[in-house]
């Protein structure tokens, strides 16, 4: 199996980073060979969504090794784990029905640091007679976890979030948008003809557009300027992040698109802006070393409640402000 990507590996990664192919990019669960292993090589273990799959064999070169791939339905390991699919019943599933104590002498498994919260290494042990060794979190540094007899220093286990780390999730989140922003729109226009006579199509295409401009400079705020800026916002949660976030491109859009707008008019854009951005930076949520699950679920029940109100705030002021 190469080791180097391919111009089909490229295409395939960017249709994946930008969300086109996000759920049907895997491999077939199996085991696979990097280099020419041998009954002594490592058997390193991963998930069958493609960009997991990749960024560890992509990592491999000069390494001779086995690839156990795990069935987790096209899911990344992290979150694979969390969902119960990169499991310690698939793992010891998969080393059985791939037969991986014939293939090898030793009997040690190299998983993923962050399938950890999925697979108990002990259950593992028991059923199938596999060692568990949880290896580094960056696939980057398995070679020299190899060499270093499996062990993994301080830095080969530690999360980052950098700032390149982070700028990469942003276009699968604005593609993601297309459709849900295609609705919100249509709705936003047809809210924005609704007028003394009823409704007025000069109307909606006029404050349509602008409250289009208020829903994309959200937009930067939640999916673009929220991530950048993460680890320099104050709060804990998601959500208020958003908010200030939203508050900067809430200003752009007084200062964009309200000239000449009443007092209500502007009032809502100014709401609207920050409620898209502070929905849409909750979407990083799953995405980060800053969260659990129990903390996901603290701020969603805090946050979603709070940009219902100012969406139905949004919408009164909206429709209401040409009666004014």
């Amino acid at each position: 199996m190469a080791t180097t990507a391919s111009t089909r590996d490229f295409w395939g990664t960017v249709g994946a980073r930008i969300g086109l192919i996000r759920n049907i990019y895997r491999v077939v669960p199996g085991l696979y060979a990097v280099g020419s292993p041998g009954p002594e090589s490592s058997v390193l273990v991963t998930a069958n969504y493609k960009l997991s799959f990749d960024a560890l064999r992509l990592q491999l070169s000069g390494v001779d090794a086995w690839i156990l791939v795990l069935d987790t339905r096209g899911i990344n390991v992290w979150c694979a784990a969390g969902k119960g699919t990169f499991s310690t019943e698939e793992m010891i599933q998969s080393v059985n029905r791939y037969r991986v104590g014939e293939v090898v002498n030793h009997r040690d498994l190299v998983l993923p640091q962050l399938a950890a919260t999925g697979v108990t290494a002990r259950e593992v042990k028991r059923a199938c007679g596999f060692q568990v060794f949880f290896g580094p979190v960056r696939a980057a540094d398995l070679p020299a976890y190899l060499q270093q007899g499996k062990y993994g220093d301080e830095a080969m286990r530690e999360v980052t979030f950098t700032l390149p780390e982070r700028a990469i999730l942003i276009p699968v989140e604005l593609f993601l948008l297309a459709k849900p922003l295609l609705a919100t729109l249509a709705l936003g226009f047809v809210l924005s003809g609704i007028g003394p006579s009823l409704f007025s199509l000069n109307a909606a295409l006029d404050r349509g557009l602008t409250l289009l401009g208020a829903t994309l400079l959200g937009i930067m705020g939640g999916a673009v300027l929220m991530p950048l800026l993460l680890p320099w916002l104050p709060c804990r949660q998601f959500w208020l992040k958003g908010v200030l976030s939203g508050l900067a491109a809430a200003v752009a859009s007084w200062l964009l698109l309200d000239t000449g707008r009443s007092l209500p008019e502007q009032l809502a854009l100014f709401l609207w802006v920050m409620t898209v951005s502070s929905y849409l930076a909750m979407n990083f949520t799953g995405s980060t070393p800053f969260t659990s699950p129990s903390g996901v679920e603290y701020e969603m029940r805090r946050g979603i409640p709070v940009q219902i109100a100012a969406t139905c705030l949004t919408i009164v002021l909206w429709v209401g402000s040409p009666f004014f």
